[in-house]
């Protein structure tokens, strides 16, 4: 009897280490997914985004303009959603994953691999736009790599600030940058506002982009991403242009790392308690009836005077 109760023991010992190695098994094809999806999302968003960058810089203006780039960017973002959206989420932005933590939407040990990946794929899509380019950089600037100047081409994979722009503007620059794109993502994916239509939020992410570019754009070319400009960064550090890269604009290499991060939380949380949380709380019964589905009234209840329903 016991020899039975001993074999029977040994057997759900042997299924249940076969059950947590197959836990163990989907939990790494997990972070495998989505740490792929999410570095080639962003490398294809940051090709198609320094590239334009690349071909209006070099081209003198013939081939594009800062408009160019800012439709650069937005469509870019847009396929990398496509890419990585219903994967990783395709967040392509450390401040989106630290924002999405903060509001408790990923799990803290799932950041740095996020991170890791985004700055995998913006490193690589530096070093695939540069090789693309290099001959037009080069005879472009003459074979001088330099930060600053008329002839300057670092720009072309980090962002830089204006020469009138202080630290201090620059920094509240960012923050309201990366705040007003985390209020509006929020929004977009507020099931009980008006968030954007199934399939449709590729071109939504990236109309946002596209216009926080037109319209934030030009103190210090919008990065509102750490991710984005850090990779990059480097890799012009490694690539020609020297540590310059990091001391160029009063030390400004900081600034797009920090500020987004801040800005990130500040506009979701915005978004949160003047909209989010303020949304009226229905009973399953009134669910049942097709009520709460929205927040506005039909007219023919404002004609009968229910005004505070109306409001």
């Amino acid at each position: 009897m016991k020899e039975q109760l001993s074999m029977l023991e040994e057997g759900k010992a042997e299924e249940l280490s076969r059950a947590r190695g197959r836990s163990m098994c989907c939990v790494r094809k997990k972070h495998v997914r989505v740490g792929l999806a999410e570095t080639l999302s962003t490398f294809v968003m940051m090709v198609f985004g320094l590239g334009s960058v690349a071909q209006v810089v070099t081209g003198g203006g013939l081939f594009g303009d800062y408009l160019s780039i800012n439709l650069g960017f937005g469509l870019g973002v847009a396929m990398g959603v496509h890419i990585g959206g219903k994967v990783s989420g395709a967040h392509m932005n450390a401040a989106v994953s630290f924002t999405m933590c903060v509001l408790g939407r990923l799990g803290w040990k799932m950041l740095p691999l996020y991170v890791a990946a985004q700055l995998l794929g913006s490193f690589f899509a530096a070093g695939t736009v540069f090789i693309l380019y290099y001959d037009a950089i080069y005879h472009y600037c003459e074979g001088n790599f330099t930060v600053s100047g008329p002839k300057a081409t670092a720009g072309i994979f980090a962002t830089y600030p204006a020469p009138y722009i202080p630290i201090h503007a620059g920094f509240l620059d960012q923050v309201l940058g990366t705040a007003m794109l985390l209020l509006c993502l929020t929004a977009l994916a507020d099931q009980r506002n008006q968030p954007a239509p199934s399939g449709g939020e590729p071109v939504a992410v990236g109309a946002l982009v596209l216009l926080i570019g037109v319209s934030m754009g030009s103190n210090s070319g919008y990065a509102i991403n750490p991710t984005r400009d850090l990779g990059p960064r480097v890799f012009t550090a490694l690539a020609g242009w020297g540590s310059e890269v990091f001391r160029a604009g009063n030390a400004w290499w900081w600034v797009p790392v920090v500020a987004p991060l801040v800005g990130g939380v500040t506009g979701a949380l915005i978004y949160k308690a003047l909209v989010e949380l303020l949304h009226p709380v229905y009973t399953n019964k009134e669910l049942e009836h097709g009520e709460g589905s929205s927040e506005c009234a039909p007219l023919d209840q404002c004609k009968k005077g229910t005004a505070e329903v109306c409001v």
